[in-house]
C-alpha cells in the first residue's frame, strides 16, 4: 500500500541523497597531493569508499580514525592522533582533509582544537591540515562537497594583484564534465582554476605499478592564487555560501553564478559569460556544436514531445536537467531531490521557463514520497541516478542514468553532460532509451518501417 502524499513525517523511507561526508572524501579528491580522513567510524569510511569506486571505477582510499565503544564515551582525540600518524607515514600528503561523521559530532568531539593540541605537541612534521564539519544530519552530499570546497579555499587563498586567469567552481559532475569545462575556457584563451578538479584522480589511465596518491588534482599553487582571479564562476542556481561567495567577500572577486550548462538556453549563458570576461567571440567550433544541437533537436523533436518525465538527484543537477526537458516539449510530471536547500521548487521555476503549473517540484525528499506523489500518473521517462532504477522498473519506464552514483553502468565518470556537446550526448540518450523502450514494449516489434 503506498503512502498517502501529505502522510506525517515518520523517517526518510530510500534516501534520494547520500551522505554530507562523501560529498566531502571526493572534494578533497579534487586537490592534488590530498587524503581524506573522516573521523568516526571505520563504517562511515567503508561505505563511503566503496560507492566513489563503485562510481568511479578507481581506487579511492579514504582513512579513519576509527572509533569504538570507549571512543564514543571519553572522545576522539587521541583516534585522531593516531589516524594522521598512519596517513603521514604511509601516504606522504601535502594535505589531509579531515571531515566529521555524525557520530563525532553528536558527542561534540572539537576537530579544531584537537588539530592545535596535536601540532603544538610535536606536530611539525604534518602536512596542512584542512577539517570541515560534516555531520549528515544537517546536509546532503552536495552541501558537504560545497562545504569541503570552501575550507581548501578558505585555508589557502591568497590575495594579490589581478591575474588573468578564472576560479570554476563545479558541483559534483563527471571528469569528462570538468574536463570539457577546462576546454571551453582554453578556447577563449582563459586559464581556469578547477576548485575542484579529480578529473585525473578518478579516471586516469592504466598504471604499471599502484600510487597510494594517485596523480592530478589542482595543485595547490593554483589555489593559493584563487584571491587574484579575474572572476569566480559558481555551477549553481542557489546562492549558496561557498567558496566564490568567500572569495568574493575576502578578496573582492567577482562572483558569477550560473546553473549547470544543460541543454541550449543554459549553455548558452555560459558562453555569453565568457565572451563578457574574454571580449572574445564564441570560437567557431562552439557554434558549429551548437548548429548540429539545434538540428538534432529538430530530428528528434517528435519522439519527445508531451512526453511525462520523473526527474531527480541533487538539486543543481536536477534544476538544470527541468530546464533542459522543457525545451524538448517533454513533461517533469514530479521533479525531486534530497538536498536540503528549501529553495528548490524556486530555482526550477526560474530556469525551466516552460514548466507546466502542476508540476509537483519536492525538495528534501526521497524515494517513497516521490513515488506518493506520482499517484496514478503513467511515466515515459526516468531521469536520475541508479538509486532510481527499483522506482524506474516499478513504472515500467526506461531509466536515463546521470549524476551521482550510477554503480550498474560502465563509464559514469565519462558520460558527458555540459555544454552543447555534453547536451547533444544527453539528448541522443534520452531519445534512444525511449526508442528502445517502444520496441522492447511492443507485441509485435518496431522498426523504422
Amino acid at each position: 500500500m503506498k503512502p498517502a502524499a501529505n502522510a506525517p513525517f515518520v523517517a526518510t523511507r530510500n534516501p534520494c541523497c547520500l551522505c554530507t561526508p562523501l560529498g566531502a572524501s571526493l572534494a578533497f579528491a579534487g586537490f592534488a597531493g590530498a587524503v581524506a580522513l573522516l573521523h568516526g567510524s571505520q563504517g562511515c569510511s567503508t561505505y563511503i569508499r566503496r560507492t566513489l569506486i563503485g562510481h568511479f571505477r578507481e581506487p579511492m582510499d579514504i582513512a579513519s580514525s576509527n572509533f569504538h565503544e570507549d571512543t564514543a564515551v571519553f572522545g576522539g582525540r587521541q583516534n585522531l592522533q593516531t589516524a594522521l600518524r598512519n596517513v603521514v607515514r604511509q601516504y606522504r600528503p601535502q594535505v589531509v582533509g579531515i571531515a566529521t561523521t555524525c557520530l563525532a559530532e553528536t558527542i561534540g568531539d572539537d576537530v579544531k582544537l584537537f588539530l592545535r593540541e596535536i601540532r603544538e605537541e610535536g606536530g611539525d612534521g604534518l602536512p596542512e591540515l584542512v577539517p570541515v564539519s560534516t555531520p549528515s544530519y544537517q546536509g546532503s552530499h552536495e552541501d558537504g562537497f560545497h562545504a569541503a570546497v570552501r575550507a581548501i579555499v578558505e585555508h589557502f587563498a591568497k590575495g594579490g594583484p589581478p591575474a588573468w586567469h578564472c576560479n570554476l567552481f563545479p558541483p559534483m559532475l563527471s571528469p569528462a564534465d570538468l574536463r570539457h569545462l577546462r576546454e571551453i575556457c582554453h578556447a577563449f584563451h582563459l586559464e581556469p582554476v578547477l576548485l575542484p578538479d579529480y578529473a585525473d584522480r578518478l579516471d586516469g589511465p592504466a598504471w604499471e605499478e599502484f600510487h597510494r596518491l594517485p596523480p592530478g588534482g589542482t595543485p595547490l599553487a593554483d589555489v593559493r592564487r584563487a584571491g587574484t582571479a579575474t572572476a569566480s564562476i559558481e555551477f549553481t542556481a542557489f546562492q549558496r555560501d561557498a567558496g566564490a561567495a568567500w572569495l568574493a567577500q575576502r578578496f573582492s572577486v567577482a562572483r558569477h553564478t550560473l546553473p549547470v550548462p544543460i541543454g541550449v538556453r543554459l549553455t548558452d549563458r555560459l558562453f555569453s559569460l565568457l565572451e563578457e570576461l574574454t571580449g572574445r567571440p564564441t570560437p567557431a567550433a562552439h557554434v558549429a556544436e551548437r548548429g548540429r544541437l539545434l538540428d538534432a533537436l529538430a530530428d528528434g523533436h517528435k519522439h519527445l514531445y508531451g512526453k511525462r518525465a520523473l526527474v531527480f538527484g541533487d538539486e543543481d543537477l536536477v534544476v538544470s536537467l527541468t530546464a533542459f526537458l522543457t525545451e524538448l516539449g517533454i513533461i517533469p510530471v514530479v521533479v525531486g531531490s534530497g538536498g536540503k536547500s528549501g529553495k528548490l521548487r524556486d530555482a526550477v521555476t526560474a530556469h525551466a521557463l516552460d514548466l507546466p503549473a502542476d508540476t509537483r517540484v519536492l525538495g528534501d525528499t526521497d524515494f517513497e514520497k516521490i513515488e506518493a506523489s506520482l499517484g496514478d500518473t503513467p511515466i515515459d521517462l526516468v531521469v536520475g541516478n541508479s538509486n532510481g532504477y527499483k522506482l524506474a522498473r516499478k513504472l515500467q519506464a526506461p531509466l536515463v542514468r546521470v549524476g551521482f552514483p550510477i554503480y550498474d553502468r560502465l563509464g559514469a565518470a565519462r558520460t558527458l553532460h555540459v555544454g552543447y556537446r555534453g547536451t547533444q550526448a544527453l539528448f541522443d540518450r534520452i531519445v534512444n532509451a525511449l526508442l528502445e523502450h517502444k520496441q522492447d514494449s511492443s507485441p509485435i516489434g518496431y522498426t523504422h518501417f
